[in-house]
């Protein structure tokens, strides 16, 4: 059996960890890209066509997955971003008469999978509580009669996964640009729905990633699968309570407290006395510092948490480092999903608690404060005792202009 992935897109939405495809960001040390590459080769595929936008960019990275002989990978290239159709299209010349096509940059269990090539042509699909922001299934039993995209009123609660094994004789129908100027692969499943018997199925688990905090979904999904392993180094008076994944090199020293789920990579320095809550993943070469607090989080390769600082519900880019009482708050003080702010338009997390998004390479002073839902560009600097809140763009120096309020007090 074979499969297409698509992972030619742009990722904008994905800002500010947008350097490269989504499929590509490392949880738990491994990308994204590698666990649905697992998944399908549990699911019985033998052959993958990776869709990639410039030569390089996916096969240099999945040299790290890790797989055993019995996948073959070829890859190909969508160098225009000209839509899913379009880089369904481009994989044409390589292409069998059935073949499974899924999205690069979202989460797929391999019993799903299994589900979707149990019958053919088929798609998966997936219950959904608000279903509005999805392309919609207009269904009759258990077959596909239309699908809508992103309606005001849907017309059923279940939402396209874009997961799909179809046949090769889709590519014959000639595609319209849509509004978006894209070829986009959802017509050609209404073709197909129009013209033959489109089965589906429904997906126990299904993690899409639109937005960089979608990564926070497909880290505690990952992180209810770990199991307790010491490869490191643990000193006296550590606490660790439930499932801990600690790798080889790393040193947790004394006073440190870690809850599980919790994932910690190679050569890090954990503590002294910091509190590491569950949910919390954080990568190679990182160092928490003392009385630090981390929950919740993803914090990526070589980044540093100085003393007294607080992480909660966010996502560290790789390589930043925040001073010393650097605090990401979490939680808005009326209780309302925290909203962000992406490509300029206001976005609603769907989270009641969501810290912020550091790009790669961020530095922050001392007493710096971050507020719920920010997003900070790559490289950016905030200066010493300031208050961010609102995005900040890449390369940018920040920092607040503390005013004198009356002859008294300075803040």
């Amino acid at each position: 059996m074979q499969a297409v992935i698509l992972a030619a897109g742009e990722s904008t939405r994905f800002w500010p960890l947008n350097k490269k495809h989504k499929s590509l960001f490392k949880i738990m040390g491994k990308h994204l890209i590698c666990y649905t590459l697992e998944s399908l080769k549990k699911a019985g595929i033998k052959e993958v066509i990776v869709v990639q936008k410039q030569k390089g960019d996916i096969e240099n990275e999945l040299k790290h997955c890790g797989l055993s002989p019995g996948v073959k990978i070829k890859y190909v290239l969508q160098k225009n971003p000209l839509g899913t159709g379009h880089a369904l299209k481009r994989a044409e010349r390589y292409l069998k008469e059935r073949f499974l096509v899924l999205n690069g940059d979202d989460f797929y269990e391999a019993k799903d999978i299994k589900k979707c090539l149990s019958k053919f042509p088929s798609i998966l699909v997936k219950e959904m509580a608000d279903p509005s922001g999805f392309g919609v299934i207009l269904s009759k039993k258990n077959l596909v009669k239309g699908i809508v995209e992103k309606p005001k009123t849907p017309p059923s609660n279940l939402v396209n996964v874009g997961c799909y094994f179809i046949p090769k004789s889709v590519l014959k129908e000639r595609l319209e640009k849509s509004g978006r100027q894209e070829y986009e692969i959802i017509d050609y499943i209404r073709n197909l729905s129009g013209k033959t018997k489109l089965y589906f199925f429904k997906a126990g688990k299904w993690v899409p990633l639109n937005f960089a905090w979608d990564l926070l979904n497909i880290n505690e999904y990952l992180l209810k699968n770990i199991k307790t392993k010491n490869k490191g180094k643990v000193e006296k008076n550590c606490h660790i309570k439930g499932p801990v994944f600690i790798e080889q090199g790393t040193i947790v020293k004394s006073g440190a407290y870690i809850e599980g789920p919790v994932y910690v990579g190679k050569n890090c320095q954990i503590g002294p006395n910091c509190f590491i809550r569950p949910f919390s993943s954080i990568d190679d070469n990182c160092v928490i510092g003392q009385a630090v607090e981390v929950k919740n989080s993803i914090i990526g390769n070589g980044s540093k948490i100085g003393h007294l600082s607080y992480v909660a519900d966010s996502i560290i880019g790789e390589n930043c480092n925040l001073g010393a009482g650097t605090i990401l708050a979490n939680l808005r003080f009326d209780g309302k999903n925290v909203q962000s702010v992406v490509k300029e338009k206001p976005i609603d997390t769907q989270r009641k608690k969501f810290g912020a998004v550091l790009g790669k390479g961020v530095k922050t002073g001392i007493n710096v404060s971050i507020m719920p839902g920010v997003l900070i560009g790559q490289n950016s600097i905030i200066g010493p005792h300031s208050l961010a809140r609102e995005n900040i763009k890449d390369n940018q120096i920040f920092y607040t202009k503390f005013q004198k309020v009356s002859k008294k007090w300075r803040f």
